[in-house]
């Protein structure tokens, strides 16, 4: 069984985030970047299923800027075989991002695609989704467990009323919930050798796919300042004041 994770570089986690002076995005220049963390559980899940002998090869794709191979260079640390990045230095929307992994899966050929149920920058959560229309391919969305059986699999996801659990046909497209396991660390010894690991560039105008995009942007700004509490010495004053100063009641 071959695996194809998609993984995407973002700012980290830890930082704060800082808007531009001209209000067009956030500032990515001199700030610590990352791979996104449910990308990792997906990575995490693909090396589990190929220490178990489930599947023979994981590869890692990435599209982004030049300096994505880091992400990928730390996701064949971790285990992965190769890597594959569509360099571009746009920001593509989920739908472009959705188009030009299906161009790879038509030329890799994996049994199982896995993502990150939404990457914790624009928070869209619809790659996966699109990837699966257009493929044709079965889903399994924001999984909490995973399980292969034949060319079958079996997924556990939370859902509003309490846990599904679905079996779906491979191959199928599958984006993994934070619950699914925990990444391992890269050991120094592994960094080293995923130097030597092939790594695959393409250039994003090679793809010939339609990446224009379909939203707008007109401005960033932080959320606003929150006021501070204050203090009631008891029910009767607080019903004062939501009532004539927050004029909620």
């Amino acid at each position: 069984m071959k695996i194809l994770v998609a993984v995407k570089r973002v700012i980290d986690y830890n930082v704060q985030i800082r808007v531009k002076s001209d209000h067009s995005g956030v500032e990515t220049d001199n700030v610590k970047m990352s791979m996104n963390p449910p990308d990792e559980n997906a990575l995490e899940e693909a090396l589990k299923l190929k220490d178990s002998g489930v599947a023979s090869e994981v590869v890692v794709i990435s599209i982004g800027k030049e300096k994505s191979q880091d992400t990928i260079r730390s996701a064949m640390a971790m285990g992965a075989d190769r890597g594959i990045l569509i360099k571009t230095e746009d920001s593509i929307e989920p739908l472009g991002i959705a188009k030009l992994l299906k161009k790879i899966v038509e030329k890799e050929q994996p049994d199982m695609i896995l993502l990150g149920k939404q990457s914790i920058d624009d928070d869209s959560n619809q790659t996966g989704q699109m990837l699966s229309a257009l493929l044709g391919w079965p889903q399994g969305c924001f999984i909490s467990k995973l399980g292969v059986s034949d060319k079958k699999i079996s997924v556990s996801r939370e859902i509003d009323e309490g846990l599904e659990y679905l079996e779906i046909q491979l191959p199928a497209v599958v984006t993994c919930d934070l619950r699914l396991n925990e990444p391992r660390f890269a050991s120094l010894p592994n960094i080293m050798k995923a130097k030597k690991k092939p790594l695959e560039i393409l250039e994003i105008e090679s793809m010939e796919v339609d990446i224009s995009p379909r939203v707008k942007y007109l401005k960033v700004e932080e959320p606003p300042t929150r006021q501070r509490g204050v203090m009631v010495t008891d029910v009767k004053e607080l019903i004062q004041k939501l009532k004539y100063e927050a004029k909620v009641i």
